[in-house]
């Protein structure tokens, strides 16, 4: 069991750089449980908080959700990333940042709906 939620431990979404950054964004945490519930397979986090450094290193955005613990990258074990994707698209209608990407979800908890592609 994690010590976040039910599924999820905090060091999942600790900044990938070492630096100690790993809050996570309560609405994300829910939506992310959603996701364990409905398809009954593990979530893996990818990449959850950033700090500027480590964002600016992996290319991201400079006002990157992820700087805000307000983002995550996921992917769900066994389960097609387009699967999520449809599933969150359908189920978040005119909010939050959805990623489309061929590997990963990219998720985030942004008041007004975002799409896009890879």
């Amino acid at each position: 069991m994690g010590n976040l939620s039910a599924n999820f431990d905090r060091e999942e979404f600790a900044c990938k750089c070492g630096c100690g950054f790993d809050t996570v964004d309560y609405e994300l945490l829910i939506v992310l449980e959603d996701i364990r519930v409905v398809f009954g397979r593990r979530v893996f986090v990818d990449s959850g908080c950033r700090c500027s450094k480590h964002n600016e290193d992996e290319g991201g955005k400079k006002n990157s959700w992820h700087k805000k613990a307000r983002a995550a990258d996921i992917r769900v074990e066994g389960i097609p990333p387009s699967m999520i994707q449809s599933y969150l698209k359908g189920k978040y209608l005119g909010k939050y940042g959805i990623g489309s990407y061929v590997i990963f979800t990219h998720i985030d908890t942004r008041l007004e709906e975002a799409r896009w592609e890879e």
